[in-house]
């Protein structure tokens, strides 16, 4: 196993998010919200689902993903809006929200950055399979990031 690579694949994708939000060199904070963003995505999604999605995102960004998580958890059907996936994205990034996140808006466009990051990495035929799974507003959320 080549740790070096996988690393190196993560570090890519944290440098290519830190500027999509607009913090270039900023990978740790890139990090917090992305970390927030799977989690309160991996809230919402079976967790089969949630698996093909990491299928596809590189090995330490996988590992972000599932820390912490206790697969047999069912989708979280209370995340039906936009306004309730950025409160589940603030929560999930806690005490440093504030500071990642700013107010609802900056979170919402920071969470959409984190969504075209993704888009890039992933398959359009799984990210159709990920809206499906949605409901209405969050799968239009997604097809406009």
């Amino acid at each position: 196993m080549n740790f070096e690579k996988y690393v190196a694949n993560g570090n890519l994708f944290l440098k290519e998010l830190a500027e999509e939000l607009g913090v270039p060199g900023d990978k740790d904070r890139a990090g917090r919200v992305l970390r927030a963003v799977l989690h309160a995505l991996r809230r919402r999604l079976t967790p089969e689902e949630f698996l093909d999605l990491l299928a596809q995102l590189p090995m330490c960004i996988k590992a972000i993903a599932v820390d912490g998580w206790k697969i047999s958890e069912s989708p979280d059907k209370s995340i039906k809006h936009v306004e309730d996936l950025v409160h589940a994205v603030m929560e999930e990034d806690r005490r440093t929200a504030a500071r990642d996140l700013g107010n609802e808006q900056h979170a919402k466009e920071a969470i959409k950055a984190v969504i075209r990051v993704i888009k890039r990495h992933v398959s359009d035929g799984e990210i159709k399979d990920v809206e499906a799974e949605l409901p209405k507003q969050l799968r239009e959320f997604i097809e406009q990031a």
